[in-house]
């Protein structure tokens, strides 16, 4: 293990879900936790949940300014900031054809990509600043990475593009920072039980055998593994592999069609 005795720990979205269940194994590990959501109460109740080691700060990440003052009220909390877990996301099931493009698709993409950025850059300024190094986790999704074949029809058209083009931007930010203080991780979760899906699934035993369905605390459990190991991509179910394999035969079938393959 190379975290995390000691650290100090921002983690976004942490009143449930994956973000609660990060914010507890980090501190099972003696990480010092800084807890951040909207949700005022939901996060205050978890850090609670933490006794000493947890720390809660109400932020909604929509806002452009949230980010750069949740990284300074974070790192006035202990003085140092060790890893930012950026974890808060927005779900949304909506058919494209259906969707106006309204105030719920632009809160949509702030809280699910831009925040993202924005906690980012407002952390390699401290880290800079400072000398220290640091690490940044972002969570992305499954739907990052293609379309799975467990969750087609479900109108999660709007969603995966702001996991997509969080993965994208987390590729050019380490192409970017391979020379700054810092070291950067995505988290690609397959399909979680979080208090989201179990609005539409209140009974986990009953979710199909497709969703490979996993808890949040294993969810966590991956993270944590992947970034003892230094890993940038941290998936957490093998279909994942399987799911992006229909893009990549797709892209060499036309390279074969259009007479450019070697």
């Amino acid at each position: 293990m190379i975290l995390y005795e000691g650290t100090a720990v921002l983690v976004t979205g942490a009143a449930s879900g994956i973000g609660k269940a990060l914010a507890q194994a980090l501190a099972a590990r003696g990480a010092r936790v800084i807890l951040a959501d909207v949700d005022a109460v939901g996060v205050r109740a978890a850090a609670a949940e933490l006794g000493a080691q947890g720390h809660a700060l109400v932020c909604d990440l929509a806002d452009a300014a949230a980010a750069g003052r949740l990284i300074e009220e974070a790192l006035a909390v202990h003085g140092r900031l060790d890893l930012v877990c950026s974890n808060a996301g927005v779900g949304h099931n909506r058919r494209l054809m259906k969707q106006a493009l309204d105030d719920s698709v632009e809160r949509l993409f702030a809280v699910n990509l831009f925040a993202g950025l924005r906690l980012a850059q407002a952390y390699v300024r401290v880290l800079e600043s400072s000398g220290a190094r640091g690490r940044l986790m972002f969570t992305g999704s499954e739907n990052s990475l293609s379309v799975p074949a467990a969750v087609k029809g479900a109108g999660l058209g709007l969603y995966a593009a702001t996991k997509h083009g969080l993965l994208i931007m987390a590729e050019w930010l380490r192409d970017e920072l391979a020379a700054a203080p810092l070291d950067l991780h995505v988290l690609l979760p397959g399909a979680v039980y979080t208090p989201l899906v179990a609005r539409a699934l209140p009974d986990p035993a009953k979710a199909p055998p497709s969703l490979g369905l996993i808890s949040s605390e294993r969810c966590a459990e991956l993270a944590l593994r992947g970034m003892d190991r230094g890993l940038f991509y941290i998936p957490t179910h093998a279909h994942l592999a399987d799911d992006m394999r229909a893009r990549s035969e797709g892209i060499v079938a036309a390279l074969k069609a259009l007479e450019l393959s070697r």
